[in-house]
């Protein structure tokens, strides 16, 4: 008798992508990315010119697979996708304290060991900021999503983009509310990290999840694993 639980190739695959994803996401934010072209729209609304930390397109890699399984697995599925990635994220946060903690090696260059501090310190108030904006963000795309798709189920890209949009504002206001509230004034930084990601939802979002739905019902046309 075959007592292996019923998952998909799909799911497999996405999960395993999706806990890469978490984890990846904070160390990229180190890097802040100006937008090119599209840079100059901040300009118009008087936040300057839109630059927007690089984990988020992590994140937004977040959204399309969740979304993705959503579309092929239901939304209970999704959501426990979701909530499974609190293990690697508070894991990797956890292992990143520690490593920190450790005393370096005396061979270390004290340039690669400033460096290395440097990108992955972060106080409190930012890891925590981080946890509580990933759950609440992912949980409302996924929950946004496949609201929408009750409708009939059509227009994919549409219902993709309006979710990612939606979640990744929420996720802008907790994050750095949580984060930087009280440190700095942060009205400047929130309107340009939101409009900035309802950019990127807009433009990397559609394109994305076509392609996770059909990597998927593609990988499921074999037998389950």
């Amino acid at each position: 008798m075959d007592i292996r639980p019923n998952i998909t190739r799909s799911l497999f695959f996405l999960s395993i992508f999706y806990g890469g994803m978490v984890c990846i996401a904070g160390v990229l934010g180190n890097k802040q990315v100006s937008l090119g072209p599209i840079s100059a729209i901040g300009t118009w609304v008087g936040v300057g010119p839109l630059a927007v930390e690089a984990g988020i397109f992590a994140f937004l890699l977040l959204v399309a697979v969740s979304s993705a399984v959503a579309e092929l697995n239901g939304p209970d599925v999704a959501r426990r996708l979701v909530l499974w990635g609190f293990v690697p994220l508070v894991t990797s946060v956890l292992l990143s304290l520690v490593v920190l903690a450790l005393p370096a090696s005396p061979s270390m260059e004290p340039e690669r060991l400033h460096a290395f501090e440097l990108m992955m310190s972060g106080t409190p108030r930012i890891w925590l900021g981080g946890i509580i904006a990933y759950g609440i963000s992912q949980i409302l795309n996924v929950t946004i999503f496949s609201a929408l798709k009750r409708g009939g189920g059509k227009m994919l890209w549409l219902r993709a983009a309006i979710a990612s949009m939606l979640s990744q504002i929420a996720d802008t206001l907790i994050f750095v509310t949580v984060a930087f509230y009280g440190v700095f004034p942060i009205r400047e930084l929130l309107v340009g990290q939101m409009l900035t990601k309802v950019v990127l939802s807009l433009v990397l979002v559609p394109p994305l999840i076509y392609f996770f739905v059909g990597l998927g019902r593609f990988l499921d046309r074999r037998r389950s694993l």
